[in-house]
């Protein structure tokens, strides 16, 4: 028997999975919160005439928070005044920070037509220091092929102590996880961008860099969603200030796969953004006092 055009748009699809996440006890609370929180910022007289310098000063904050993150906990005052970002392992892991968050708003028109091409792309940035020898860079990870966060550091943390997986592993869930970013979704844009982030984390796709590149990837989302459209509440300043133990024990709820462990995983990323739209609420304050 023939189906026409309207049996099949009838007929009952799968639920997406980003969707069931979203109605998960306590995601819709979490939404709903940093939606308001959002919309408050948005609402400060200050961005009506000054939201760039906002948004450049929310991105310093995200590539600090960022680079804190991954073992390179500098001052902000620290990370506005210095030029140099070659010296060592930490002063090259915040100069990754920067790059990458520099260049987050670049990709945002990629993002959903080719998010393993972005991903890549954010990896070679990240890793701009490398020599043209090394072939590890923006492409993911080979059989056999070491993963340190910051190369030539032996920095521990959620990113090293977590089970490693696969090569192939790996390339199967990059697969899987662009499908679901090219089919797209009505699923509220915190569930998509802790999806994406958490994912990164537990693959580690790349040689380096991987909590950057996450911690990038989730800004993409958020900002290419419309959520956060002029990049002004950075997620990762409210990551760090939360503390990396608190990162680590809501990463390993993700890791564990269970309803319980990814909502305390969304609900931290919802209160780092939260936290991210503090920092530049206060920054608006500032601005208004003419202070900043």
């Amino acid at each position: 028997m023939s189906t026409t055009a309207s049996d099949a748009s009838s007929a009952p699809r799968p639920e997406e999975p980003l969707l069931a996440l979203a109605s998960l006890p306590g995601v819709p609370d979490a939404v709903d919160s940093v939606r308001r929180a959002v919309d408050r910022v948005y609402g400060h007289r200050v961005m009506r005439r000054r939201s760039n310098e906002v948004t450049s000063e929310a991105a310093l904050r995200a590539a600090r928070g960022s680079a804190a993150l991954s073992g390179a906990d500098w001052a902000l005052e620290e990370v506005r005044r210095r030029s140099d970002f070659g010296a060592d392992d930490e002063a090259r892991t915040v100069g990754a920070a920067l790059r990458l968050t520099a260049e987050a708003g670049q990709l945002l028109s990629i993002w959903d037509q080719s998010p393993v091409r972005v991903l890549a792309r954010l990896h070679l940035v990240a890793a701009g220091g490398a020599g043209p020898a090394d072939d590890t860079v923006g492409r993911p990870r080979l059989h056999g092929e070491r993963v340190t966060e910051t190369p030539g550091a032996d920095a521990t943390g959620p990113l090293t102590e977590a089970p490693l997986p696969g090569a192939d592993e790996v390339a199967g869930r990059l697969k899987g996880l662009s499908a679901l970013i090219l089919a797209g979704s009505s699923a509220p844009a915190l569930v998509t961008a802790a999806v994406v982030h958490g994912e990164l984390l537990a693959l580690r796709p790349f040689g380096s860099y991987n909590g950057l590149v996450a911690r990038a990837a989730e800004r993409i989302v958020l900002t290419g969603s419309g959520l956060d459209p002029k990049s002004v509440c950075p997620a990762e300043a409210g990551h760090a200030e939360l503390g990396r133990a608190a990162y680590a024990a809501a990463f390993a709820g993700y890791l564990s796969g269970t309803p319980d462990g990814m909502v305390t995983w969304i609900a931290h990323c919802a209160r780092a953004i939260e936290l991210g739209v503090r920092e530049s609420t206060a920054v608006c304050e500032a601005l208004q006092r003419g202070a900043a």
